[in-house]
């Protein structure tokens, strides 16, 4: 009767073990890939498809989803353990066989003490949140990356068109040089120049198309993509907002995730202490079973108490360590807080620098060039100009829109940081994504 009593405890043991793993249920990744974009993107529909697809962002999906199968594992309660225990076995004499044996089970369940279930629990549930603040710290970086490389697309495509201007204005003045030659009015060396002149431009030409498809490789990188399938991006490269006081941006510092996540991470390490000093306190280990003796098929009962003397492990050591991770946690605060500081008036500098410059391009540079320009241009038709001083005003007028191509760029691109440090938007109408009539070139 004892003996099949025995085997039932002991098969059911084994049940509750293997049932652990017949309920659980498999993680799902998140989606892989997707849709590939065509067409003509806007700032929306990447930012929309780089939140979705990003790989870096799906890393950290997987790391909350990780943090919140812990907190799950560590609010469990111990499992209890089972015991058989079989003595006086295949000895000498009266102890051959089983005749003499005694057969022990004993099923035990530790208790614990102090709080540790409770404090492990919430330790790991701040851990979490703390995971899903790394992933906002993610997405903004990935946001920044997502603004900055569209407005170099946007900047690629604008270059790609001042070149096949330039390759277009570079023919058409090979040609009339041509026709000067021809007619004898000018030294066939003009022509050789302007020839070279020509391929120049068509050397840039090409390298502008390189560069347009490298901008476009690495923005479709963005969301996961190894091809682009899209033809063009639309935005205001053109459009720039008024400055915000630098003042009003240190003050929206705070929004910062890199700073609103520490205090989570001061939570999660005061959690960390309060656990340390649960785990100082000995846990309880109860149990009770029955001993089968062969002999005299007689049987009693076992119960059993054990709890651990801390004579010298009282996890002193543990709980030190949590409590100088907490003084690291409060000084990396802080350290935070300066380099932010810091981070935010650099780029508000290059903002500054990149608005003015865009500005005195826009309003004195360009036009002055742009007049310089076709006032030469004029002027070599009826003869009052060389070739060399037609060539040296052209090259100054695409230079200096090249110029404003590339300020407008870092312009944007410093915006993004501005934006990524501050946490919200520069301006309602700072931003790059088209509105319902796009920007001009000037």
């Amino acid at each position: 009767m004892m003996k099949s009593v025995l085997i039932r405890m002991v098969l059911a043991a084994l049940l509750g073990v293997t049932s652990a793993t017949a309920f659980g249920e498999p993680v799902r990744p998140p989606v892989q890939g997707g849709r590939d974009l065509t067409g003509a993107l806007t700032l929306q529909q990447v930012v929309a498809q780089v939140l979705l697809h990003n790989p870096e962002l799906q890393a950290y999906s997987f790391e909350i989803r990780a943090r919140e199968a812990r907190a799950l594992q560590e609010r469990l309660f111990p499992n209890p353990r089972i015991m058989l225990d079989t003595q006086d076995v295949l000895g000498s004499s009266g102890f051959k066989g089983f005749q003499q044996s005694q057969t022990t089970v004993t099923l035990s369940q530790v208790i614990e003490l102090g709080g540790k279930r409770v404090r492990r629990d919430r330790a790991a549930m701040l851990n979490r949140d703390l995971a899903s603040w790394d992933y906002e710290v993610a997405r903004m970086n990935v946001l920044t990356q997502t603004a900055k490389a569209y407005a170099d697309a946007l900047a690629a495509q604008e270059k790609l068109k001042l070149a096949r201007e330039l390759v277009a204005l570079s023919q058409k003045s090979f040609n009339a040089v041509k026709a000067r030659v021809t007619a004898g009015k000018v030294s066939p060396i003009q022509e050789i120049k302007a020839r070279v002149a020509v391929s120049s431009t068509q050397m840039a030409l090409r390298q502008a198309e390189n560069n347009l498809k490298a901008a476009y490789r690495r923005l479709a990188a963005l969301w996961g993509s190894p091809k682009v399938s899209f033809d063009s991006v639309q935005g205001r490269l053109y459009h720039i907002a008024l400055l915000p006081e630098f003042e009003t941006l240190t003050a929206r510092l705070r929004d910062n995730p890199d700073i609103a996540r520490w205090s989570v991470e001061l939570l999660q390490r005061e959690a960390a202490v309060d656990l340390e000093k649960a785990n100082a306190v000995p846990n309880l280990r109860v149990g009770a079973g029955a001993r089968w003796f062969e002999e005299t098929r007689d049987n009693t009962f076992i119960f059993e108490l054990s709890i651990p003397l801390q004579f010298f492990d009282r996890n002193q050591g543990a709980i030190a360590e949590a409590r100088h991770r907490l003084a690291k946690a409060r000084a990396r605060q802080r350290a935070v807080e300066i380099q932010l500081n810091t981070a935010l008036s650099d780029s508000y500098t290059r903002l500054v620098n990149a608005h003015e410059r865009v500005t005195s391009l826009k309003t004195d540079i360009l036009p002055a060039a742009r007049r310089a320009f076709e006032a030469v241009n004029e002027g070599y038709r009826f003869g009052k100009f060389g070739y060399l001083e037609m060539l040296d005003s052209q090259r100054t007028w695409f230079n200096a829109r090249a110029q404003f191509l590339d300020a407008l760029a870092e312009y944007h691109k410093a915006v993004a940081d501005v934006e990524r440090l501050t946490g919200a938007a520069m301006s309602p109408s700072g931003s790059i994504s088209p509105p319902a009539t796009g920007g001009t070139a000037p």
